[in-house]
């Protein structure tokens, strides 16, 4: 596994623990308001970059 790849599994875990946090803030209903629905947005963008790097160097 490449380097690059390491970091993108590291980078996207940090990234869902965030999305945790937001997830406990918001208890028990998880209702968002405007900037926390931003908020995960942009984090949920962030992983799916870590997991097009995956791709990149562990499938194609």
């Amino acid at each position: 596994m490449s380097k690059r790849a390491v970091d993108a599994v590291f980078q996207a875990l940090f990234l869902l623990s965030d999305l945790r946090f937001l997830l406990r803030e918001t208890a028990p209903e998880h209702d968002l308001d405007d900037m926390q629905r931003e908020r995960a947005a942009t984090t949920l963008a962030k992983v799916k970059r870590q997991i097009t790097i995956l791709e990149e160097e562990l499938i194609r």
